[in-house]
């Protein structure tokens, strides 16, 4: 199962130069290698917004930890949880969308498959880490 993960990663990895080597018209992709690399480009499009607003997340949990330093050190560990949590994050979104790919395994649609499902968790995590920077109500 980590073989076919870590091809499919190399696969994703390898759609931005097949992007680059065809201008494809994402609006009006019609062919599945097309919707492929359109679809991979929605993902790091995604995964790029996800990349600032963690950056200004863990800011924000350093600085909280610090204001809950004054109070006790025992309150300290924001960051920390933080990162804790992405890594599991990660690693389900992963998993998950590798297991979308299953679909149409083999297929030529499962790459688009992969990077919908990385899109859309992608999406959703950048939205739940956005609660986070908004200032609480106590």
């Amino acid at each position: 199962m980590r073989t076919m993960l870590i091809a499919s990663t190399l696969l994703l990895a390898a759609m931005p130069a097949f992007a680059q080597e065809e201008d494809v018209d994402c609006a009006n992709a019609t062919t599945q290698a097309d919707m492929n690399i359109c679809a991979n480009e929605d993902y790091g499009a995604a995964d790029t917004e996800l990349n600032v607003v963690y950056k200004q997340t863990v800011t924000a949990m350093r600085a909280k930890d610090e204001e809950l330093a004054d109070m006790s050190a025992d309150y300290v560990g924001a960051e920390e949880a933080l990162k804790k949590a992405q890594r599991a994050w990660i690693g389900y979104r992963d998993g998950q969308c590798e297991l979308a790919g299953f679909a149409a395994r083999g297929g030529s649609l499962e790459p688009m498959l992969v990077s919908v499902c990385l899109a859309e968790l992608t999406r959703a995590r950048t939205e739940e880490l956005k609660v986070l920077l908004e200032p609480s109500e106590n």
